[in-house]
């Protein structure tokens, strides 16, 4: 993982020009720290917002960042991001946690046709990943590729819709995928994601399960989206596939929710366009061996981004302290891992990489749920460290 988490490795490809924001625990305070980057060193920007909620609800995050003229270092970036490496960290050197704290951390499902399939294949393999690829077939056979094109809540979707029932193929997850209304759910607790370099978890009870790549973007209580950052929203495919009212045990679990490495900011540099053309790569080491690569194109998505945040935010639900969107992924791993049919999951120790240019990458091994440390910084915690810091 080492390598994963140098500056070439982590950062935009274009990191001279982006305006990049995030979270540090800072021994030295004994707490979480909002920074920035600032060339080759990690800056405390408490005295622009005390927190990633408060910084993502002024009326224009990057201006304010932009206009701070001198911030006090917190450490050089490559030391802090080296150290981020859960497994070999030093505990008096800084290390990045998830850029979002008091944000809600929601998630758009089924927003991709690949994965709408596949959800619509757990559904009806009641979680047996032995039975996915029959039922992969047979689902296929009877919706083709057809639904790429069509726009959810379209009179064509509507016809659609219609057909499938008639043919028994209907399915709660084609609802959210070519309804009118999206899927926005809870993904996990404020400030119980983690960052890069961070354990990611998996329930130890899981037997089908698999990484989300997808891009999230922050979103300020005003209801503006003003950046975004990566995520792995894991995902337990046989605890969703056994009964959808178990998608908050198949979701939320400790640190199965992983988000960074920097939220990058909305500027002239980057926009919500360069959101849309985006490609996510995702790439699963094994310590088997186990090779997976992966790709997710938002090009492909079925709701527009901006779209998926009027859903998620507005007259009927605020957010006060802001939240985060996962907007859905199209990777649905299905490469056989442990046997023909099988398809596949994580086993311990996989490294999983998120990555797009303008982004960076997000890096994560894999751990079950019960043996990664467990989370107990919460809200009241945070309150306390800015409380003992007097940036409140």
């Amino acid at each position: 993982m080492e390598r994963m988490l140098s500056l070439p490795a982590t950062l935009p490809c274009d990191r001279e020009r982006a305006l990049l924001v995030g979270r540090a625990w800072v021994p030295a305070v004994d707490g979480a720290v909002l920074v920035a980057v600032r060339g080759d060193d990690l800056v405390d920007a408490s005295s622009i917002a005390p927190t990633s909620s408060a910084l993502m609800n002024l009326a224009d995050p990057a201006a304010a960042i932009r206009a701070a003229a001198r911030l006090p270092t917190v450490a050089p970036l490559a030391v802090v991001l080296a150290n981020s490496a859960q497994d070999r960290r030093a505990a008096a050197t800084p290390w990045l946690m998830a850029p979002c704290d008091l944000q809600a951390i929601k998630a758009a499902g089924v927003t991709f046709v690949s994965s709408m399939l596949e959800r619509v294949i757990e559904e009806q393999a009641r979680g047996d990943p032995a039975r996915a690829k029959s039922v992969r077939r047979a689902i296929v056979a009877v919706i083709g590729d057809n639904l790429a094109s069509v726009r959810p809540g379209s009179e064509e979707a509507a016809r659609l819709k219609d057909a499938l029932i008639a043919q028994k193929a209907w399915s709660q997850y084609l609802e959210v995928g070519i309804g009118p209304d999206a899927e926005i759910f809870t993904k996990a607790q404020p400030m119980s994601a983690v960052g890069t370099g961070a354990e990611i978890g998996i329930h130890p009870k899981s037997e089908w399960n698999n990484p989300e790549p997808e891009v999230v973007l922050a979103v300020g209580a005003h209801g503006r989206t003003v950046g975004a950052t990566l995520g792995n929203d894991v995902n337990l495919r046989d605890f969703e596939g056994r009964s959808a009212l178990l998608l908050g045990k198949a979701k939320d679990n400790n640190a199965s929710c992983a988000i960074g490495p920097f939220i990058r900011l909305f500027d002239d540099a980057f926009t919500i366009d360069d959101v849309r053309g985006c490609d996510l790569a995702m790439r699963v080491e094994g310590p088997d061996g186990f090779v997976l690569d992966g790709a997710s194109s938002i090009s492909m998505i079925s709701r527009d981004p901006l779209d998926l945040v009027a859903q998620a935010i507005g007259a009927n639900h605020q957010y006060p302290d802001g939240l985060v969107l996962f907007l859905g992924t199209m990777f649905a791993p299905t490469k056989d891992r442990h046997g023909p049919g099988q398809g596949f999951t994580h086993v311990v120790g996989d490294v999983v990489t998120v990555s797009t240019s303008k982004l960076g990458a997000l890096v994560n091994r894999v751990n079950t749920c019960d043996r990664i440390v467990p989370w107990t910084y919460g809200a009241g915690a945070l309150m306390h460290t800015l409380a003992r810091r007097g940036v409140l």
